[in-house]
């Protein structure tokens, strides 16, 4: 397939433009990212979510600006196989000594498709799999600023080494008592060591560059004794007063990184020169991390959906069993499918609703792109979103393909659109997220067992407190999630409760939030029909009541927890707040955690 030689300087100059193209993308995102610090030191939060935002948007838009260019140049979309070929293998010469070669490949598989017909390109002129190495790449930088410092204290100077590993990220606001910080930093590393013997490579490593997101900055590194690794973040955070910083507490192992690095959580901001060197060193904190995650972590969710996709060719490839319609209560919006050996689920927007849902497929892929930019706090999942995605015909179950023609016939084709013999089932639009346990099954599992067992008990209240505590998470975040159902809610790894259904959530800013008025005469108050006037905004908590707690063991628990939740008054403090500028508290670790509960630990992440 592939050209005897390489003789079309036309085809270097396509290849060339394309490397200056993702050299412009990656320059303005790595600036981004960096003035994420001084955002931090001078307490510009609503600039750091704007920020955050605005950057996820940056991708497309230098990809439209490239294939632009090529087309105005070059007319690339009317070269021949013979030119596109040799492209291809201008451009993996161009990556050779580059700091970024994967990202720069996926960015040419995105101007590429973006420019050629699917059926002209097919595989030979994209990335399938990386053609240049990730690793041991080093720079310019690596001497002043490397991938990461160690530092090598004894048991006696921990504390000022640890002080000056804090100096060496040269934040430009003083610590509160970086003496003090460093102490309880330190105290809490020496329990974790307990009394182990410090070996020959004792040491602390941390990545040089801090992870930025919402109102806090992390050290994120491992400490080392012997054959052990502990992985660690710390958390800095302004104290209350605004005016110095401190370190709010030390999150230690893989379960409390893994948090941080949720799926549910809003991208980090971090200065990068070599992406993979930190996906590299951050995987060896956290292994059962997939590493399409980590790109996502860091803002690079392109370089994730990438990644996710190989992950996904290779488990088809080395699976058998076939996507089935997801277990559980089937939606009114999507239609939902898995592979029960995948990890994920597959959501797709249905062709019609139901009369009391009134929306539109743009309405709801517009929901899904405002919780994708919008800080999730923990509480919504992420979502990987795809187009034209061809599965094979024999993985599909045939109950699976009548549903999807019943409800989604739009989004459907099954052909042999690549001519190579195989039928395939072409799913024009999905939205792809991490599976979890629904709510109601969690729940209903515990009543099965019965109230009487005290471990299922225990699972309902956990359950139960979990879900008021993401429903306020989602307030502080300026989210109503609209349908506050059990079943649109899920239970993850580690217990925490996320919300998934997008498709009624609205901006609590958005909203006006009533009680119901008091029926002026017995008539009123005898109807059964709402006799008061509702805006399309207006929301009742209190009537939330009879649609969620008809159990009374979680009318319990919930009274109990989160019976503020039905006031309006309380939806409408929140709302004043936020639209006076206030940014909502929101943490990755649990309070108890924190090293300073009185009047200095003020601030959050």
């Amino acid at each position: 397939m592939f050209p005897q030689r390489l003789d079309s300087s036309l085809a270097y100059d396509i290849a060339k433009a394309m490397m200056d193209g993702f050299n412009r993308h990656y320059r303005l995102f790595r600036t981004e990212s960096a003035r994420a610090k001084h955002r931090f030191e001078t307490g510009d939060w609503h600039g750091q979510q704007r920020a955050q935002r605005e950057r996820i948007e940056f991708y497309d838009l230098r990809v439209r600006e490239c294939s632009t260019r090529l087309e105005r140049e070059f007319k690339a979309g009317e070269q021949p196989m013979d030119i596109w070929q040799q492209v291809k293998l201008h451009y993996i010469g161009l990556l050779v000594d580059h700091h970024q070669p994967e990202l720069a490949e996926t960015f040419f598989n995105s101007v590429t498709t973006k420019i050629l017909h699917r059926s002209y390109f097919q595989n030979d002129f994209i990335f399938v799999r990386p053609a240049v190495s990730t690793e041991y790449i080093e720079n310019g930088e690596s001497e002043v600023r490397p991938t990461y410092h160690a530092y090598y204290p004894t048991r006696e100077t921990m504390q000022a080494v640890m002080v000056q590993m804090l100096k060496d990220f040269d934040l430009r606001r003083e610590f509160d008592d970086l003496e003090r910080d460093a102490g309880l930093v330190v105290r809490a590393m020496m329990a974790r060591l307990g009394d182990a013997k410090l070996r020959a490579n004792f040491q602390i490593q941390v990545l040089t560059g801090l992870f930025f997101r919402n109102k806090g900055a992390y050290v994120v590194g491992k400490l080392i004794n012997g054959f052990n690794e502990y992985a660690f973040a710390l958390p800095i955070l302004h104290t209350k007063a605004g005016d110095t910083l401190l370190i709010d507490a030390v999150l230690f192992g893989e379960d409390d990184l893994l948090v941080l690095f949720s799926f549910a959580r809003a991208y980090f901001m971090v200065d990068m020169e070599i992406p993979s060197a930190y996906v590299q060193f951050l995987r060896s904190m956290m292994p059962r991390k997939p590493r399409n995650e980590i790109y996502n972590a860091l803002g690079l969710a392109k370089q994730g959906k990438t990644l996710f996709y190989r992950d996904f060719l290779h488990h088809l490839r080395h699976s058998t069993d076939k996507f089935r319609i997801a277990p559980g209560i089937k939606g009114m919006v999507m239609l939902v499918f898995d592979l029960p050996s995948f990890p994920y689920v597959f959501k797709v927007i249905k062709d019609y609703y139901p009369p009391q849902k009134e929306t539109t497929r743009e309405q709801i892929k517009g929901k899904y792109l405002l919780v994708k930019q919008h800080d999730r706090v923990g509480r919504m999942a992420d979502t990987l979103e795809y187009s034209e995605v061809a599965f094979p015909r024999e993985r599909f179950d045939d109950e699976l393909i009548a549903e999807i023609q019943k409800f989604a016939p739009s989004q459907l084709e099954v052909s042999d659109r690549d001519g190579d013999g195989r039928t395939e089932v072409i799913i024009k639009h999905v939205y792809i997220e991490r599976r979890m346990i629904p709510l109601n099954i969690y729940l209903q599992e515990a009543f099965d067992v019965g109230m009487e067992d005290p471990k299922a008990r225990e699972q309902v209240e956990r359950g139960v407190i979990e879900y008021g505590n993401a429903i306020k998470d989602l307030v502080a975040a300026n989210i109503f999630p609209g349908d506050m159902l059990w079943k649109n809610f899920g239970i993850t790894r580690h217990g925490k409760v996320v919300f998934y259904d997008y498709d009624e959530i609205e901006y609590i800013t958005d909203c006006t939030f009533r009680k119901v008025p008091t029926p002026r005469n017995e008539e009123e108050e005898m109807s059964g029909e709402v006799w008061y006037t509702v805006g399309p905004k207006d929301v009742f908590p209190e009537t939330f009541g009879p649609f969620l707690l008809g159990n009374p063991t979680l009318r319990e628990v919930f009274m109990k927890h989160h019976a503020d939740l039905l006031e309006a008054s309380f939806w409408q403090a929140h709302k004043e707040r936020i639209l006076a500028g206030h940014v909502h508290d929101v943490f990755p670790y649990e309070r108890e955690r924190r090293f300073l509960q009185g009047s200095k630990a003020g601030a959050t992440v």
